[in-house]
């Protein structure tokens, strides 16, 4: 037997037991382990090393006049170049090494490797974003997706990893003796994955659209072309050694802009000590633009906006027909006066846009005077940044109402995002890997150190970013913003857009509008840092966004051709079927998701969201009660599944705005005790425990088989 090597690893000792439910190593086993990873250790430091010098070469080029594109293209292709070459080294048609990378990642490695996975376009783009616009509310994110993994550490990833299978399926079958739960589990997993991948599909889009400044749908299938050389060939394997080689160029992408701002900003090179002090400045600034006359005439006039759409809505349908007649003679004025061709054109898609009929002019004006009412609050709809919650617990009763609902989301949002994060399958696979019970718990607090390390550098960037927008960019002439502004408003408005609305020529914060999913990428930029920067942060984002897709990719094929395909449809298929099929499943996902984010349906961080309600009200109740109460039985979990499933589906959907418009209902969104749609699993998981409980014990207890796997859970 050959020794394994890093991205062409062979069969190793603990892949050959890996149906054993605990690995003895031999002394041989354990030399050969030490050396793989004094072998991963050299490797992956001269990669560190020649990340950084592509850094340096690339900023000296840029400062001899080689071009931005050319930049972003270097960045780009080299990037994807390397994680294609590990995908292709790592090719395999072992079941073992595909789906759970032979079970012999080191702790270290595969926390560095969950890092990536877990740092997804959400975390990398989102969270500071989430922060910029959300403040103190921000903080939810941090604490509930950093929590979670203590959920796993202590209630999921030892024992799953001890149960020594391949995927979540896999252990809702043996542990509940039943093929249908087997069914239901890879169904919700490949769920749970599919929306969690278009919004990484979309993240990719948006990134290399950046980079290539090809059109964002052309961009999308670019950037799965980098997607699926990491996956498709050499599967887990692939994935686990491309993750780590991601996670050092987005780390990197992340903490060095954020030194350099802190550095230009304050004199000081670690922001979470000097945060401090700009957050009192933002503060200050806060104030004064609260009385700023400019920004009330603005806020004014998107009022009167708001009122205009309210009375147009009161008055169909003869507005409507009075606004298609003013279309109408627009037009005709336009091309009486001999007007320019792009100016009738414009007129002439207005026309166009308006409502077709009296319904969807009531939908319509309805969302556009929510938005202008949105517009019009003070400081853009942005809570004063420092501020814990919203309201005041001593004012009026208002007041205090709009407190308690607000800390009431903020402890709602948390705890769903703690329960979410141990119920994603893709990061629970991720401890599959290991090659035993104790390398998998120290992997998960290796993937704690390895995400703080991001974590605690967002909330200090959200306060530069803000600090730099409040002070530099607010009040500076229309005409005389930066080249990158006007770039991203051509990349989607809906990230960022510039209205000048009381016709002044100068920018008010008002007048601004910044998605949260762009504030990352801007941050080189806006900071007047040099444009090898910026690539590097489209790079790192890139990384972030092909890694968790790469792990939810491998996750629906996995469902669908290990526990579908194989366990259900064609027991007897053969090891090369198995994986061949895989691949096909893995391609077909990766295209289908592809098609779906080109149509742009959320942001990012709503379709992430949305991803861990679902997972934490579908799979903790039934992965933990299988887990620790051996009186749990097939029933009982079926019911939990589809009880927390239908619960969270039904309180999204009620509850949000935009999804009743999407699916044509009426009515105004229904809120339960004020809780917002984002933490729909609120409602879920304790309904998903209830149906647990009561049907397990009004059917018959498990059979002998499934006891017995509970109880080989709990040996030591």
């Amino acid at each position: 037997m050959s020794k394994p090597t890093l991205f062409n690893p062979q069969q190793s000792p603990q892949a050959q037991q890996a149906q054993a439910p605990q690995e003895q190593q031999a002394p041989h086993g354990l030399a050969s382990a030490s050396a793989f990873r004094r072998r991963l250790n050299r490797n992956y430091a001269a990669y560190t090393v020649g990340v950084v010098m592509l850094v340096g070469v690339l900023g000296v080029l840029e400062h001899f006049g080689m071009s931005k594109q050319w930049l972003g293209f270097s960045f780009l292709l080299l990037t994807v170049l390397v994680y294609a070459g590990i995908g292709v080294l790592s090719r395999t048609t072992d079941p073992v090494e595909y789906y759970v990378a032979g079970r012999r990642v080191p702790a270290f490695y595969n926390g560095m490797a969950a890092g990536a996975d877990w740092m997804s376009a959400a975390s990398f783009l989102g969270m500071a974003g989430s922060l910029y616009l959300s403040g103190y509310g921000g903080l939810a994110f941090v604490l509930g997706w950093t929590g979670g993994f203590c959920l796993v550490a202590l209630l999921l990833a030892p024992y799953l990893r001890r149960f020594a299978r391949f995927t979540v399926p896999d252990f809702l079958a043996e542990r509940f003796d039943s093929r249908g739960l087997r069914v239901m589990g890879a169904a919700a997993a490949v769920l749970v994955s599919f929306i969690y991948l278009v919004a990484q599909i979309y993240a990719v889009g948006l990134i290399t659209t950046r980079l290539t400044g090809l059109t964002f749908e052309i961009g999308v299938f670019v950037g799965l072309g980098g997607v699926l050389v990491c996956s498709f060939l050499g599967g887990m394997r692939a994935v686990t050694w491309t993750q780590v080689a991601q996670y050092i160029i987005m780390i990197l992408a992340y903490v060095l802009p954020v030194m350099w701002l802190s550095v230009q900003q304050t004199g000081g090179p670690l922001p979470q000590l000097t945060a401090g002090r700009q957050l009192q400045q933002i503060t200050a600034r806060e104030q004064a633009l609260l009385q700023d006359p400019k920004e009330l005439e603005v806020r004014a006039l998107y009022e009167r906006s708001a009122r205009d759409y309210e009375r147009m809505i009161a008055e169909l349908p003869q507005s409507l027909d009075l606004e298609r007649q003013a279309a109408s003679q627009r037009i005709a004025r336009l091309k009486a006066e001999d007007a320019p061709l792009a100016q009738i054109q414009a007129a002439e898609k207005l026309r166009a846009a308006l409502p077709r009929t009296e319904v969807q002019a009531r939908e319509q004006w309805a969302w556009a005077a929510h938005q202008q009412h949105q517009r019009a609050q003070p400081l853009a709809g942005m809570p004063p940044h420092a501020r814990p919650f919203a309201g005041n617990p001593d004012g009026t009763p208002e007041e205090r109402e709009a407190f308690e609902l607000s800390r009431r989301n903020f402890v709602a949002l948390v705890l769903v995002l703690m329960v979410g994060t141990a119920g994603l399958p893709h990061i629970l696979t991720r401890y599959y890997t290991t090659p035993s019970v104790a390398e998998a718990r120290t992997s998960v607090a290796w993937s704690l150190f390895f995400i703080a390390l991001l974590y605690l550098s967002a909330p200090a960037l959200a306060v530069l970013l803000k600090h730099e927008v409040f002070t530099h960019l607010v009040g500076m002439p229309i005409a005389e913003l930066p080249s990158w502004v006007r770039q991203w408003m051509r990349v989607d408005p809906g990230l960022l857009s510039i209205q000048d609305v009381n016709q002044d020529g100068i920018l008010q914060l008002a007048e601004l509008r910044v998605g949260g999913d762009v504030i990352m990428l801007i941050t080189p930029e806006l900071a007047g840092l040099p444009y090898v920067l910026s690539a590097m942060v489209a790079a790192g984002a890139l990384a972030a966004a092909l890694s968790t897709a790469d792990g939810l990719l491998l996750t629906i094929s996995s469902a669908l051709s290990h526990d579908i395909y194989y366990r259900v449809l064609h027991p007897a298929a053969s090891a090369t079927q198995r994986v061949t099929v895989s691949k096909a499943l893995l391609l077909a996902t990766a295209l289908t998701a592809a098609a779906v984010a080109t149509q742009k349906p959320a942001d990012i961080l709503l379709l992430v969201s949305a991803a861990f309600s679902l997972a934490g009200a579908t799979l903790v109740p039934v992965l933990v009660g299988g887990i620790f109460w051996r009186r749990a039985n097939k029933h009982g979990a079926a019911a939990a599944m589809l009880t927390g499933l239908g619960v969270t589906l039904y309180y999204m959907i009620s509850a949000h705005a935009g999804l009743r418009q999407a699916l044509g209902l009426s009515g105004d969104p229904q809120l339960w005790w004020g809780i917002q749609p984002v933490a729909a699993a609120l409602f879920g998981l304790p309904a998903g425990i209830l149906a647990l409980v009561a049907v397990s014990l009004l059917t018959p207890p498990p059979p002998a088989p499934a006891q017995a796997v509970q109880r080989r859970l709990h040996e030591i």
